[in-house]
């Protein structure tokens, strides 16, 4: 695997991940979910880098100019529902894009801190020879993303598969390393060290879902 971890790098996308930690400026439900949009424009941009591109004649009022542009298709897959403002950011840049969407949530059996992924729901084009972005603001164990990426394989085998996170742990990355094709690329706002009984990033910055839409029962 790839691991792009912008954490290791002095950028604008550090003031956005510092006010998604701080707990007096997350209580701002719309600001957190901007911050997690712009972090996705960010990794989008950089995503763009490794694509393969064509050139284009285009005709402007004065004449002509030859431009290389992005060829691949690709197919944004979004894990509801912490990854939509992640996939808006995404969308921004790739607006030309197919979109997919699945549902993955841990189940907790008797509230123990064991939990199995469940994936109920999925809506997806086909992604056969295409560039698939698998979408996850927070990669802890990675296997969401495991259990994510055995589901839409029922809609045909991508080229190339790149995942965007804003945050993940040490362990999660080193997970998916083993589980996802050597060639996919992860594009990653931080990596924290570890994660706690119940699976969470520490010290992370919570639940992306709940902070972005509100506390779920």
């Amino acid at each position: 695997m790839i691991i792009h971890n912008f954490k290791e790098e002095n950028s604008i996308i550090n003031q956005f991940i510092s006010e998604l930690r701080d707990v007096t400026i997350q209580k701002d439900a719309m600001r957190f979910r901007k911050n997690i949009e712009r972090i996705g424009e960010i990794l989008s941009y950089e995503l763009s880098k490794t694509l393969n591109y064509t050139h284009k004649t285009v005709q402007t009022p004065l004449g002509d100019k030859n431009i290389s542009l992005p060829k691949d298709n690709l197919v944004l897959c979004s894990i509801l529902r912490a990854g939509l403002p992640l996939h808006q950011g995404v969308l921004n840049y790739f607006d030309g894009a197919e979109n997919a969407f699945i549902s993955a949530y841990r189940h907790h059996p008797n509230n123990e801190n064991a939990f199995e992924v469940i994936v109920n729901y999925l809506a997806s084009p086909s992604i056969n020879n295409k560039v698939l972005l698998l979408i996850d603001p927070m990669l802890a164990t990675g296997k969401t993303l495991e259990n994510t990426l055995k589901a839409i394989k029922k809609h045909g085998i991508p080229k190339q598969i790149h995942i965007l996170s804003v945050i993940g742990s040490t362990q999660g990355v080193e997970y998916v390393k083993k589980v996802f094709p050597e060639n996919t690329h992860l594009w990653i706002a931080t990596i924290d060290q570890k994660i706690n009984n119940r699976g969470y990033i520490v010290p992370g910055l919570g639940d992306a879902g709940d902070l972005s839409y509100g506390i779920k029962l």
